[in-house]
């Protein structure tokens, strides 16, 4: 039997993205986010709209969407009640949040440059993603209690690091899904992926095939 029922939230489970942007003054911020998903190198990202991370990337135009692996679980959560904004968003003072701006050294974590962004990597993650932004796209624009409070950004990845022991063995461009353990936020709880399940008929399809047409002729090229 199935109940109706009226959830506050609806995080059935994704994905949890360190954000890493760049302050007015130069200094870096780093926030938790597990409101994001990929569609080929496009990533859109879910934020309140008071939040200091989407107005760096709005300023900007770069972040870095850093992967945690369940290994850094302990640093992420150091990060969960932490604002850049100041003063505080009165919403986020009422849930106990405070504000940090040494946000990496609070969390134990190391900055490092990035390759294309201004916004540094964190060394301790296994994937860090350089990103620019592209769009912006208001959330719950036609409904008059949410209007204005949520915002979807989408970025386009520049450029793609990623630990060595999570690649896949004799291939250059692959992650061995067997390896990545990535950190999973399921209702504002932390899991990380079991053993896999199931033989995958989509895995049999070969990975290049997913690269645009004029990706794979000049991959084909060099």
């Amino acid at each position: 039997m199935h109940q109706t029922i009226d959830p506050a939230i609806l995080y059935f489970g994704t994905p949890v993205v360190l954000v890493s942007s760049q302050n007015e003054d130069g200094s870096p911020n780093l926030a938790p986010i597990s409101s994001a998903w990929w569609l080929g190198r496009s990533c859109l990202l879910g934020f309140g709209s008071r939040s200091k991370t989407p107005q760096n990337i709005l300023r900007t135009g770069e972040c870095v969407l850093n992967l945690p692996s369940v290994d850094q679980v302990a640093a992420v959560d150091r990060l969960a009640r932490l604002s850049g904004s100041n003063p505080l968003p009165p919403h986020k003072r009422a849930m106990g949040y405070r504000y940090e701006k040494d946000k990496f050294g609070v969390a134990g974590l190391t900055p490092i440059d990035s390759s294309r962004v201004e916004p540094p990597r964190v060394a301790e993650c296994p994937v860090q993603l350089e990103a620019r932004l592209v769009d912006s796209h208001p959330v719950a624009a036609n409904d008059p209690v949410r209007r204005g409070h949520l915002t979807a950004l989408e970025v386009q990845i520049l450029e793609v690091h990623v630990g060595e022991e999570i690649l896949l063995a004799d291939h250059h461009d692959r992650i061995d899904p067997t390896l990545w353990r990535p950190l999973i936020m399921s209702f504002c709880e932390f899991f990380g992926l079991g053993p896999k399940l199931h033989p995958s008929r989509l895995a049999e399809i070969p990975e290049s095939a997913y690269r645009p047409p004029s990706a794979r002729v000049a991959e084909v090229a060099s």
